[in-house]
């Protein structure tokens, strides 16, 4: 959708070496998450589909955040924390601010009906304190600790300055 597009997108999709690398992007199955200062989940609905359920990326999350690697996640990515908990059994996001995709947006955009669920709801069930903007599709970036999330496409770029200060 062309209103998710940001410059930064479209520098990307017309940049040869960014395409190049992404073309060759290992399988998460194929890494060794101890190679990592930081990790940066990108947005997209497919998060819901693919990662909520992955149990490796599930316990890499956990592992990261625990040995306190900044774990940073915008827009639905943070619906991988959906399943994930911490070293005591509970909920990872258990009193923690967290952020993401909210429900009146995904509503906004006339999604929500297709969606496996809600990622507000499901991070608020968990115990998460959801914080969001005062207004839909306004930037907003919550950090806890470790985890860095960012609610929606407009929270990007300040989550990716925001990570990049933390490995500095």
């Amino acid at each position: 959708m062309d209103m998710f597009m940001t410059e930064n997108t479209r520098k990307f999709q017309k940049d040869p070496l960014a395409q190049l690398t992404l073309a060759n992007t290992l399988r998460f199955n194929d890494i060794n998450t101890d190679d990592y200062a930081g990790v940066f989940f990108p947005g997209g609905y497919g998060q819901l589909w693919d990662l909520a359920s992955d149990s490796k990326v599930i316990r890499a999350i956990e592992d990261w955040i625990r040995e306190k690697t900044p774990v940073a996640m915008v827009c639905h990515a943070p619906a991988i924390l959906r399943d994930a908990k911490n070293s005591a059994g509970e909920p990872l996001v258990k009193g923690k601010d967290v952020t993401g995709f909210t429900g009146a947006e995904d509503e906004e955009i006339d999604l929500s009906r297709h969606l496996l669920f809600s990622l507000e709801k499901a991070l608020t069930a968990n115990g998460g304190n959801f914080r969001r903007s005062n207004k839909n599709w306004l930037p907003n970036v919550v950090e806890d600790g470790a985890l860095l999330t960012g609610q929606n496409p407009a929270s990007a770029a300040p989550i990716a300055d925001a990570l990049v200060a933390r490995l500095r």
